[in-house]
């Protein structure tokens, strides 16, 4: 699978609205057919930081979004709204969903 995380540095004007503001293009991305998930979280440190965590299942998907009319979009819309340029990183790992962290495995009686 292809995954990113990417930082989002929000004007603080516009960082409680974030959510409202991105909606649109996050819900088009949920809806990609290669898309595994999409998810917003605001930072505890930076209440103008929002970071995303998305996953598509291969390269194919990923153009796929990259070239969807929604990311074009995007691209011309969101920037206005952000302090900086977003910080990424994007990588291929193996499997398609999320891994148990073992060394805090939780068991319940």
């Amino acid at each position: 699978m292809i995954f990113i995380t990417a930082r989002f540095r929000v004007l603080p004007e516009h960082a409680d609205r974030w959510p409202e503001i991105s909606r649109g293009f996050t819900e088009a991305t949920r809806a990609e057919p290669g898309c595994l998930w999409f998810d917003w979280s605001r930072s505890l440190d930076d209440a103008n930081e929002y970071v995303l965590v998305e996953a598509f299942e291969d390269g194919d998907a990923g153009a796929a979004h990259v070239g969807s009319e929604h990311f074009k979009a995007a691209q011309q819309e969101l920037p206005r709204y952000l302090a900086e340029t977003p910080r990424i990183v994007n990588a291929t790992v193996p499997g398609t969903d999320w891994s148990e962290l073992g060394e805090m495995a939780v068991e319940r009686s």
